[in-house]
């Protein structure tokens, strides 16, 4: 029978190979029959006993299955350092918030500062923004504030 391997333990040897028909089939490096690794994705054939896969060697001319495509880095237009710097001089006016395109959060800011009880507010979340913004992989806040 033909399958391909789904996973395999390196510490150990063991393994599972999905066969062509459907079931699934434990092995251990004993059952590879064969000089090297068996590799994820590698396209073996082996002889099928109850749920075991026993003589386990590789198809020649198949090499594994190419790993999944990283998915793109997302982009943005934006900064977080600037928009940290816009948190910090002039963060309970929300303008960061306006910067980053959470146009709601920022207008709930403005407002909040016009009071004295919103000013206690809006100060510390914008001290916080702040820190988030610092904190916050590039990667993560490209993702997070991309232009729609």
């Amino acid at each position: 029978m033909r399958g391909q391997v789904l996973g395999v333990d390196t510490r150990t040897g063991h393994g599972m190979v999905a066969g062509d028909d459907g079931l699934r089939y434990r092995f251990t490096q004993a059952d590879w029959a064969h000089r090297g690794e068996p590799a994820v994705g590698m396209y073996v054939d082996f002889e099928a006993h109850d749920s075991r896969a026993l003589s386990i060697f590789p198809v020649p001319g198949t090499s594994p299955a190419p790993a999944a495509a990283a998915p793109p880095v997302p982009t943005t237009d934006r900064n977080k350092y600037v928009a940290a710097l816009i948190a910090f001089l002039v963060g309970p006016l929300g303008i960061h918030r306006f910067y980053l395109g959470r146009t709601g959060t920022g207008i709930l800011m403005l407002v909040l500062t016009c009071t004295v009880a919103g000013l206690i507010l809006s100060v510390p979340w914008a001290f916080i923004d702040m820190i988030r913004y610092l904190v916050m992989s590039d990667r993560e806040f490209a993702a997070r504030y991309a232009r729609a």
